[in-house]
């Protein structure tokens, strides 16, 4: 069992965003759904929670009312591989929500997510700071990054100084 698990609050939807996200992402899988019974608080039979795995990271959803909603202090950071991952998940995760500067997006539940390319980590942490720098300028001006875009700013560094 996972010492820390990250703890999801939704209005109704806590099933629903269980079978979402894990339907996303590729070790996943949905476990537990457990009901209210008689002593409610909400309706006898409804969701009360749902437990999920997300690429061996337990969760739990509950239905727990409209009194809060998610922000964007609190996001989930997917370290991605390839241009190709961050496409899918983009497009998959920011369906029916919101997409936002530098590889953030807002789902259709509220929840948000930075779907970042290993790539930014590497060429950002170059030590020559001016090609970090321009890597940064050129992230700040994408929406979902683009790992070629990101290469050709840390080339033109290169290129300038031939």
């Amino acid at each position: 069992m996972q010492k820390i698990t990250t703890f999801l609050w939704f209005d109704g939807k806590a099933e629903e965003a269980a079978n979402f996200y894990s339907s996303i992402f590729k070790n996943s899988r949905v476990g537990e759904i457990r009901r209210y019974g008689e002593a409610g608080p909400g309706a006898k039979g409804s969701v009360m929670s749902a437990t999920f795995q997300l690429e061996g990271q337990e969760f739990i959803a509950l239905n727990g009312g409209p009194q809060f909603t998610f922000s964007p202090a609190i996001s989930f950071f997917v370290n991605c591989e390839t241009q190709e991952e961050v496409d899918e998940l983009w497009e998959k995760l920011s369906e029916g929500g919101r997409k936002n500067r530098c590889g953030w997006l807002q789902d259709k539940f509220g929840v948000s997510w930075q779907i970042i390319p290993t790539a930014v980590g590497k060429l950002m942490g170059d030590p020559d700071r001016e090609k970090a720098n321009r890597v940064m300028k050129a992230m700040l001006q994408m929406e979902k990054i683009d790992v070629n875009g990101l290469k050709r700013a840390y080339e033109e560094t290169r290129t300038a100084a031939k």
